[in-house]
């Protein structure tokens, strides 16, 4: 195959390098989209942006396309050039309207995964190549990145919840459900979630013999933070909540009844009945039926829906879930002034996360101060790199890559989820990133042409080391593989 010669990244067209002090910035003229970046106020040079944040290059974000791309960048996992000329016609707040109003567009069911059972388990790799399927090519890409995000928060792992149930499956399906309801319901479904039930033990857990593993997490990791609860709460927690049990389907029962004439040459004699529901199942005979317990203050006969109001009546509730929300979308650095005022409107709105999400996504801090202000985790940077391809087949590849670069769906590394930002960043890590994006480009048959990528994919904002590597680039593969190599690409 012959080598197309591209033309160069037009340098008459940076406008960026006056303002740059040197320290060489370039923002280049967008053709494709018919537009000229323009940098922000001329106080914030390079020079200044630099002593601030430690960053070299100026925000463009005074531009409305520059803007949707970070919007993209932030609430979905990349786009292709069509979903970005899309949204930039729609402009920023249609945009955001769409992703935020749009409900969740339901998965195709994964075959095989309802009938999981002993014997007959889930297949590890097929349910991570589903989810990632999803997050490629779902047209409601928003719901698909809340996904994840919950993911991270309310974590499980393959190992300990084990592959012969679909309660995995189940969960995942759960995640994608919350997207932005109330972060009450959120709570309660997470709560009485058959794989969350199994992985913090609270499917075992009985008032006569109370497992505390999920009312410490509930109370430090899910909702109110260390230093908001004591060691008498987490105990009153764990017996107000115990009671629930692992819901049954009827491959389950089967499994169980297969293994009982295997073991003993008979059918038990007692066989459960199939449950209807994909939650949790309360037994009253299994609850806590002592006296009235004292928790977060206040002493009476608590159970489940009591446990959780009782938590988001708490005054740090509301920050703790702010926090995490801009810690994951906007960046780590954010002041308290910004989050009592987003907690405010978010305790008015009876934790509603569509408005907190709403009112992260117009704030101040998220359209002037956190452009290139986080690292892309690995799940974002793969499924990016694949959307930028236009390459969806890449979602089995990105299921061998993800272990290398530090996250691997359904196996967080701890019950605290995973890093964010530079916690994603080593030099082995990095490594796997550039081995990735090269071996990517290499699979793709036919790719994109690259002639306005520098555009639309890192918004014509380039350091003059990427500036240079992406104009010796003399075909589509070598400057592809150059951009998605480069650090500008790896930040959101």
């Amino acid at each position: 195959m012959s080598k197309q010669t591209l033309p160069p990244v037009d340098r008459r067209a940076v406008l960026g390098a006056a303002l740059a002090g040197g320290v060489g910035v370039a923002v280049a003229r967008l053709v494709g989209l018919r537009r000229v970046v323009e940098v922000d106020p001329p106080q914030n040079t390079a020079e200044a942006v630099k002593a601030q944040n430690g960053l070299d290059w100026v925000s463009p974000l005074g531009d409305e396309a520059t803007r949707v791309a970070h919007l993209l960048r932030r609430t979905t996992f990349g786009y292709t050039t069509s979903e970005l000329e899309a949204a930039v016609t729609d402009g920023y707040r249609r945009t955001l309207d769409r992703l935020i109003e749009t409900p969740p567009a339901d998965p195709p069911p994964l075959a095989g995964a309802e009938d999981a059972a002993p014997g007959n388990g889930l297949r590890l790799v097929d349910l991570q190549t589903w989810a990632i399927d999803r997050m490629i090519a779902s047209p409601t890409p928003f719901a698909e990145r809340m996904t994840l995000f919950w993911h991270g928060i309310f974590t499980s792992d393959f190992r300990k919840v084990g592959l012969q149930y679909p309660y995995l499956y189940w969960q995942d399906l759960t995640w994608r459900k919350f997207f932005l309801r109330d972060l009450r319901s959120i709570i309660y479904d997470m709560t009485v979630d058959p794989g969350m039930l199994r992985y913090l033990d609270l499917g075992q857990s009985s008032g006569a013999n109370p497992n505390e593993n999920f009312s410490r997490e509930l109370l430090e990791l899910f909702t109110l933070g260390a230093g908001n609860y004591t060691e008498d709460d987490v105990k009153a927690a764990a017996r107000a909540l115990a009671g629930w049990r692992e819901p049954r389907t009827p491959a389950l029962i089967q499994a169980f009844v297969d293994e009982a004439i295997k073991r003993t040459g008979a059918a038990p004699k007692v066989v459960p009945t199939a449950d209807t529901v994909k939650a949790g199942v309360f037994e009253p005979n299994r609850a806590y039926r002592g006296t009235d317990l004292t928790f977060l203050g206040l002493k009476k006969k608590w159970d489940t829906p009591s446990v959780l109001d009782r938590i988001l009546e708490q005054d740090s509730a509301a920050p703790f879930m702010v926090r995490r929300v801009l810690d994951e979308f906007v960046g780590p650095i954010i002041d308290d002034a910004t989050v009592t005022r987003l907690s405010d409107r978010f305790r008015q709105s009876r934790y509603d996360m569509k408005t907190l999400m709403s009112d992260v996504f117009t704030s101040p801090e998220f359209m002037r101060g956190s452009y290139r202000s986080m690292v892309r985790s690995p799940m974002e940077f793969m499924v990016a790199t694949a959307k930028a391809l236009e390459a969806p087949a890449l979602s089995r590849f990105i299921v061998g890559q993800s272990p290398s670069m530090g996250q691997t769906l359904f196996d967080p590394p701890s019950v605290g989820g995973w890093p964010t930002n530079a916690g994603w960043i080593s030099s082995n890590t990095m490594l796997a990133r550039i081995n990735f994006a090269t071996a990517a480009v290499q699979q793709v048959k036919k790719v994109p042409s690259s002639n306005n990528a520098h555009a639309q994919f890192l918004d014509s904002t380039l350091s003059s080391q990427t500036l240079s590597l992406l104009n010796i680039a003399n075909d589509d593969k070598r400057r592809w593989t150059a951009l998605l190599c480069c650090p500008e690409f790896q930040l959101k």
